[in-house]
């Protein structure tokens, strides 16, 4: 199971990295084309597909492999005890938060169903499962920063600097 969720975490960073790149080309590539004379309609609908999908997977990339949000100045000054319950609470704050993502993200996306990407002839559902499919991951990713902050980095599953 650990091998294939770092296979898992290992394609998702390549897949956003090669996202990234498609974004790139196509706003540059509709740029140029723009300017030329020969806009290329879709590539607007394009690109608000793939950021979307890449906003939420790069966010679950960001949480797996860099420490959270926090203000060390402040929090490094709290003994170890006070630490641990605002670490704890950011990641239950977090969890909810994405829980209610998961919760509505499906029913809208299910919603958009009917709806189309007005160029690209697919439904606009393919950007919106993109908020509860990474809210999903986020929250395992979230729920595995929580087990190591308590038990120690998992084999072989860690990323973050600070388990290393």
């Amino acid at each position: 199971m650990k091998k294939a969720y770092i296979l898992f975490c290992k394609a998702e960073e390549y897949l956003v990295a090669l996202l990234t790149f498609a974004i790139m080309m196509l706003v540059f590539g509709g740029a140029v084309m723009r300017t030329i004379g020969n806009p290329i309609n879709w590539a607007v609908d394009l690109s608000l597909l793939i950021f979307a999908w890449l906003i939420f997977l790069g966010a679950d990339v960001a949480i797996r492999t860099t420490g959270l949000i926090s203000i060390d100045l402040v929090v490094k000054r709290f003994p170890k005890l006070v630490q641990d319950i605002l670490f704890t609470g950011g990641i239950l704050l977090s969890l909810a938060f994405l829980f209610v993502l998961v919760r509505y993200g499906v029913p809208l996306a299910i919603e958009n169903y009917e709806r189309p990407f007005h160029s690209l002839g697919i439904s606009f559902s393919y950007a919106t499962i993109a908020a509860p499919v990474g809210s999903f991951l986020m929250s395992i990713s979230l729920i595995i920063k929580l087990v190591e902050r308590f038990r120690g980095p998992i084999s072989g599953i860690s990323t973050t600097e600070e388990a290393s």
